[in-house]
């Protein structure tokens, strides 16, 4: 049986807290990448990593013009970063994958800040949460410009 969106997205953002509060701030996002990855597959969550984004525009074909650091379950979006402070292109690029792979959720995760708090965005394209959801997985829900 598939998980749940906001199951799946709960257990991304307790596995990002647990590898932020590990290692801290300064990596590369690379290395937050594999790490997170193998948390989340040890929790039982499919993971892919760097995963194309096929897509047509104007009658040109792109295989691999964009990819997602991870795809988790096949339904949610991880973009990982290691910057000081996210920049509002970050949740569009986030937004941009969501459109394309026609999925409705995704996670914003940055590692860079002191705190994982500052730097966690849920990011919806045409996503309700469950009313039972828990409210800290329905906090700076955006992507809707």
């Amino acid at each position: 049986m598939a998980r749940e969106i906001d199951d799946v997205t709960g257990v991304i953002v307790d596995a990002a807290y647990k590898v932020h509060t590990g290692l801290g701030p300064g990596l590369l996002e690379s290395v937050y990448e594999a790490v997170l990855a193998r948390d989340l597959e040890r929790r039982g969550l499919g993971v892919q990593r760097q995963v194309a984004v096929p897509f047509d525009y104007d009658g040109m074909h792109f295989d691999e013009g964009l990819r997602i650091d991870l795809l988790v379950d096949g339904i949610v979006i991880v973009e990982l970063k290691s910057v000081e402070k996210l920049a509002p292109v970050h949740s569009k690029q986030l937004l941009t994958y969501l459109r394309l792979m026609n999925l409705p959720v995704g996670l914003l995760i940055n590692f860079g800040g002191a705190t994982l708090k500052e730097g966690l965005h849920r990011i919806v394209n045409n996503y309700r949460p469950s009313p039972s959801a828990p409210p800290r997985l329905r906090v700076n829900e955006g992507g809707q410009p």
